[in-house]
């Protein structure tokens, strides 16, 4: 299973009620890519601060925005996509127990 979890070389904050990520380059923060993000990705985010897999964070979607399931995989996918590109978080395979 895979799982997501923030990435050690970035830094958020929430300012006014805005969540907003920075990443660090050689120990500086890069303002010249600083992410804003919306309310849905500020849920992602913080389910993001322990590793979580896609089906936990999508449960945790359901739960807090009123979506079509589809809606919410498809915008997940597209996010941690985006995320994982940019470098602001990390996937990780961990093996299933039994």
């Amino acid at each position: 299973m895979e799982l997501y979890v923030r990435s050690d070389s970035v830094v958020s904050r929430v300012i006014a009620g805005e969540t907003l990520i920075v990443p660090i380059r050689k120990g500086i923060g890069d303002l010249a890519s600083i992410y804003s993000l919306n309310p849905v990705a500020t849920t992602i985010w913080e389910a993001l601060s322990q590793p979580r897999s896609k089906p936990e964070i999508a449960e945790n979607l359901a739960k807090v925005f009123a979506a079509d399931r589809q809606q919410i995989d498809c915008d997940l996918d597209s996010f941690l996509g985006e995320m994982e590109s940019a470098g602001l978080i990390a996937a990780t395979e961990v093996a299933a127990a039994g």
